[in-house]
């Protein structure tokens, strides 16, 4: 008899889980879901521009080995259907719709950068539906420095599209000339790169 319980319930790795699609709102929203099926689940918002591919696998795998992991594409973005919305308050109102319309009484939301906004906004919109809030790369409204958000990610995004890189490569690297983990370390050999020489 063949063993087809790898196939049954979500996957254990973030790299295999399918899109999955709810609608809430009158809009097709993408996710993915994976861990056990157990206990509250953990949401995540991504930052600014990110699809569900830009997840990082190894934290959401850490992440799903004990919880219950749902990632999210807001509308409008990736394979959600829609028009990406221009307030953080319309992205907070749809991924409330989009937690109700999976079936979650309570949930616990983890945002990072702009995903962090977002889960502000779920929490006071909605703080019945919120049991843990964590932030990450991200601030409050009004915090000291978001108002200058655009002025800071824009030039960014522009060299990213003038040296055909992604713009997340300055976005979120900074452009240091040597790691500070590397001070006291000797200089690499002339010519060497990624550790081959």
């Amino acid at each position: 008899m063949t063993d087809l319980s790898h196939f049954c319930g979500p996957p254990n790795r973030y790299v295999d889980a399918a899109n999955r699609f709810v609608t809430a709102r009158g809009i097709r929203f993408a996710y993915r879901e994976l861990g056990p099926q157990t206990g509250v689940p953990l949401v995540l918002f991504n930052h600014w521009g990110a699809v569900l591919d830009n997840f990082d696998p190894r934290i959401v795998d850490a992440l799903a080995a004990t919880h219950r992991v749902i990632a999210t594409d807001y509308r409008g973005i990736g394979v959600s259907g829609g028009t990406a919305p221009l307030t953080v308050g319309e992205m907070a109102q749809d991924m409330i719709a989009l937690i109700r319309a999976v079936g979650f009484e309570q949930v616990d939301l983890l945002g990072f950068s702009l995903g962090g906004f977002v889960a502000q906004d779920v929490a006071l919109k909605a703080p019945g539906l919120v049991r843990k809030l964590i932030l990450t790369g991200t601030g409050p409204a009004g915090g000291v420095g978001i108002d200058k958000g655009g002025a800071v990610s824009w030039p960014l995004i522009i060299k990213g599209l003038l040296t055909f890189r992604d713009p997340k490569f300055y976005l979120f690297f900074t452009s240091t000339a040597r790691p500070q983990s590397c001070e006291g370390l000797p200089e690499p050999l002339e010519g060497a790169q990624n550790g081959s020489g």
